[in-house]
């Protein structure tokens, strides 16, 4: 019986592409080069299956050069580099890697946190530089983080896994906003309080952004959210690139309106927008939040099991767009 053919976007586990190949005939891209679109379709013209990450755009137009393609399983739990309306009409599934990069996320999300208040970066650069000649009683003084109030834009999973670490292991009183209020159980659990936008924007001491990217949710926090949030105020991104408005974020950190962002994620990336490598008072990491060896191993496990249990009997474990199954 003949293998269905798969395409393997980017550099991969060896475990995962010997799993895959079990199953599939696989075209793979261990040197982990960066394709363009051209050459993505043409990779995948005569493909039943793509193994994508967050670099891959899957739109109409590539699905137009794709007649065999009917799965793009992604490694991650973001889905933005997939059109799924126009995934849905030409009926290709789309699934994802949810739940499996809560809690690691979570914990970069933290740490992130963490040193951004706390000023890690620039006093690590202050001391190779050999700045740090005495003890001053001001020096590097950062933002209190136990006790603080931690506001929280996106309250999913990941947005719930931070507000229990700072509810339940720094003592911080937590506010969150959300497109919908969780339940009563849930708030519960995570010691968190819902309230408007505006409100969490002028409260919070610590506001964190776990929001998926989309059209409405671009640039979230831009130069008049930034207005709202106090001179004290730091600014966490954990989401998506284009929920903030990096040239005003920029300018915000210069003028000292609020007092320093960490960034895990980038308009363009992997481009950084060039203010934000001249302001101090940003912590800045290449999108990383989801990166430890198990966790990453287990994202890509579960796309490899979306391809398999799709491709072989009908049934992906995390499908985005379900009704493709119907007329499968």
């Amino acid at each position: 019986m003949t293998k269905p053919k798969i395409l393997v976007a980017r550099a991969v586990f060896p475990e995962t592409l010997a799993l895959l190949s079990e199953h599939f005939e696989v075209e793979s891209n261990q040197d982990d080069v960066l394709w363009s679109k051209a050459e993505l379709a043409r990779r995948l013209a005569d493909k039943h299956g793509a193994f994508t990450t967050g670099s891959e755009r899957i739109d109409a137009e590539l699905l137009a050069a794709c007649p065999q393609l009917k799965i793009c399983a992604n490694m991650a739990v973001g889905y933005n580099n997939f059109d799924v309306d126009a995934m849905t009409a030409r009926g290709v599934l789309a699934t994802n890697a949810p739940d499996v990069l809560t809690e690691t996320t979570a914990d970069f999300g933290f740490a992130l946190l963490m040193a951004t208040a706390r000023r890690v970066t620039e006093s690590e650069h202050y001391l190779r530089r050999g700045e740090w000649t005495k003890w001053r009683y001001d020096l590097f003084a950062g933002t209190e983080v136990h006790g603080a109030t931690l506001g929280i834009i996106g309250m999913g999973r990941i947005g719930q896994g931070v507000a229990r670490r700072g509810a339940l292991g720094f003592g911080m009183k937590v506010i969150y906003h959300n497109r919908s209020r969780l339940s009563p159980e849930l708030e519960a659990q995570c010691q968190a309080q819902y309230v408007g936008k505006e409100e969490l924007l002028r409260t919070a001491d610590h506001v964190v952004l776990v929001v998926p990217y989309s059209a409405a949710s671009h640039h979230t926090i831009g130069a008049a959210e930034l207005a709202l949030m106090k001179p004290s105020a730091t600014l966490i991104n954990i989401a998506r690139g284009g929920i903030v408005d990096d040239a005003a974020l920029a300018q915000a950190l210069r003028e000292g309106r609020i007092a320093a962002a960490g960034l895990d994620v980038f308009e363009g990336e992997p481009s950084v927008h060039p203010d934000l490598l001249t302001v101090p008072n940003v912590v800045l990491t290449p999108h990383i939040a989801s990166a430890t060896m198990t966790t990453r191993r287990a994202m890509a496990q579960l796309a490899a099991d979306n391809l398999i249990g799709f491709l072989t009997q009908g049934r992906p474990v995390t499908p985005l767009n379900p009704s493709v199954l119907a007329s499968a």
